[in-house]
């Protein structure tokens, strides 16, 4: 049987001329947790609209569980649990009677409900406060209450739009811990504005930026244009380093402690670690320093993000 939860094919949604989101695709296995990114207007909560079933695309296909969103709406709504970033309570209900009622919003009863029931209260660290009046929580039980009626019908899919925001550091840490564990049953794909939080919970990333998807990986180790520092005792010559064949740019750098005294140097090449260690050292300047340079996700998503809409979009 197929892993694969979630099919996103060419989806768009324009608003007569301007277009929201445009053509993209993306899939998730089970196990894995996305980390959906852009600035604000990038068009990510209209992708989760459209991926909820709350708004039509104007074009494209979303297959959720083997269900095609468009002919097979019920179904394909059934298998997704959705945590907007607003959770959906009534206050003057308790926990449990919220629950019981996004039960039967599922048509959940008897003895299915009493289970489903008992398993979220669990998983979500609720028994507690069953019987507490939701106005009356914190609002980390709150989001654990709006979790809970997510995956109370055991969804396949799980979409979580910034479900940390307005969390004190340890309740954000307890909803963390809960994405993870959740994660080896679903795929979640997982909205926020917390870098930090994408690093900690999610193994693949996307950054959406007018419209578009303008990065995506599936592991975040990886780095699109590997660079390497290196440090030396003695003074070192870009031309040196640039005659290294697999050497594409050298720049000076300051080194931070306790290599400070070196003289650093900021290598891109194409080259292995190892072969550009060993062409390093036989330049015979010292080398006493060398590891590669990661560029963190904040640096990627600047990056990504800090540029003007095209002068089509624009005039749009």
């Amino acid at each position: 049987m197929s892993t694969t939860l979630v099919e996103v094919r060419h989806l768009t949604r324009r608003y007569g001329a301007r277009v929201a989101v445009d053509a993209i695709s993306f899939s998730l296995k089970r196990g894995d947790v996305l980390g959906f990114l852009g600035p604000n207007g990038a068009g990510k909560s209209t992708t989760m609209q459209m991926l909820g079933g709350v708004l039509a695309p104007t074009a494209g296909e979303v297959v959720i569980d083997g269900h095609d969103l468009l002919e097979a709406p019920v179904a394909a709504r059934g298998r997704l649990g959705y945590l907007p970033d607003t959770p959906p309570l009534y206050a003057d209900m308790t926990v449990e009677e919220y629950l019981r009622y996004c039960g039967a919003l599922h048509r959940l009863r008897g003895d299915t409900l009493k289970r489903r029931l008992a398993d979220v209260l669990d998983r979500c660290g609720l028994g507690e406060v069953r019987r507490r009046l939701i106005g009356k929580l914190s609002k980390g039980f709150q989001q654990r209450t709006g979790i809970a009626q997510a995956i109370l019908h055991d969804p396949a899919v799980i979409i979580l739009d910034e479900p940390t925001v307005g969390l004190d550091p340890i309740q954000m840490v307890e909803i963390r811990r809960l994405i993870g564990e959740l994660a080896a049953d679903h795929a979640i794909i997982l909205a926020t504005h917390i870098l930090p939080e994408v690093q900690t919970v999610c193994n693949r990333i996307q950054i959406m930026h007018h419209g578009r998807l303008v990065y995506t990986t599936d592991n975040l180790t990886e780095d699109d244009a590997p660079r390497f520092v290196a440090g030396f005792r003695r003074a070192a010559d870009a031309g040196a380093l640039l005659a290294i064949e697999g050497v594409e740019t050298a720049e000076p750098v300051r080194l931070p402690a306790p290599a400070q005294a070196l003289h650093g140097w900021q290598i891109e090449t194409s080259m292995a670690a190892e072969a550009l260690c060993s062409a390093l050292a036989a330049l015979d300047l010292g080398l006493a320093h060398f590891c590669r340079q990661q560029a963190s996700l904040e640096q990627r998503f600047i990056a990504l993000t800090c540029y003007e809409a095209p002068q089509e979009d624009a005039a749009a």
